[in-house]
């Protein structure tokens, strides 16, 4: 369930931690932090607040999203695939208006670490990108506006691209959902290059070994390069 004010204040209650304070010391613990696997906690924890619209401006005031754009660039596979799917659950900010049975559905579902639509690729891959169709074909959604201009100036496009190449089967699907609903006219010439249509492509004709890299890059290609 996504948040708002109200129900912001009955977790937090009288005494707790306001959302932007809790945000700000996960941000001040990724700077400190010496270790990778702390890291990588920290940033998917972060990337879980990162679907849900309420937490939007918070984000953008301590620059998460740069944050996530950064993890794109770092070696460690883990960093790159939280990085690439927090940048993907800020893209979705319309598709909290659509909260329903098929969303609360996935989000208890044998799924990965985070409770949002994109960022939950695992077991039955047939059935969960039956949905995530669904709401590609239910709804024209754009990234949100405010995100989506945070990430194109900082360069991270082309970040995003390149992690359609990784060996890492959520990092792709995060990529291509971000660059699904960042794609307009705006940009489309930066995504939309022929070396990146091709690899799409291919994505989109390797259904016997991916379902979900078929499906979403079928997804894309009807909405964008068709």
């Amino acid at each position: 369930m996504f948040t708002n004010d109200r129900r912001q204040e009955e977790r937090t209650g009288r005494y707790g931690t306001p959302r932007l304070q809790y945000l700000q010391d996960l941000v001040t613990r990724f700077q400190n932090a010496a270790d990778e696997e702390t890291k990588e906690k920290i940033v998917a924890n972060l990337a879980n607040f990162a679907y849900d619209p309420y937490n939007y401006k918070s984000l953008q005031q301590l620059n998460v999203l740069e944050l996530f754009l950064d993890c794109i660039t770092e070696p460690n596979e883990k960093l790159v695939e939280f990085g690439v799917g927090g940048i993907c659950n800020a893209c979705a900010g319309l598709f909290s208006y659509y909260e329903s049975f098929a969303l609360r559905m996935i989000r208890f579902s044998h799924c990965s670490m985070f409770p949002c639509f994109l960022m939950i690729f695992i077991v039955d891959e047939k059935w969960l990108v039956m949905n995530l169709l669904f709401f590609f074909a239910l709804t024209e959604l754009s990234a949100d506006p405010a995100n989506a201009a945070i990430i194109t100036q900082c360069s991270g496009i082309p970040l995003i691209i390149q992690c359609l190449s990784s060996p890492v089967g959520n990092t792709v699907n995060y990529a291509l959902g971000a660059l699904y609903y960042l794609c307009n006219e705006s940009n489309k010439e930066e995504i939309l290059k022929p070396e990146v249509i091709d690899l799409v492509q291919r994505y989109a004709a390797a259904g016997a070994v991916s379902t979900s890299f078929s499906n979403l890059a079928n997804a894309f290609l009807e909405k964008h390069a068709r």
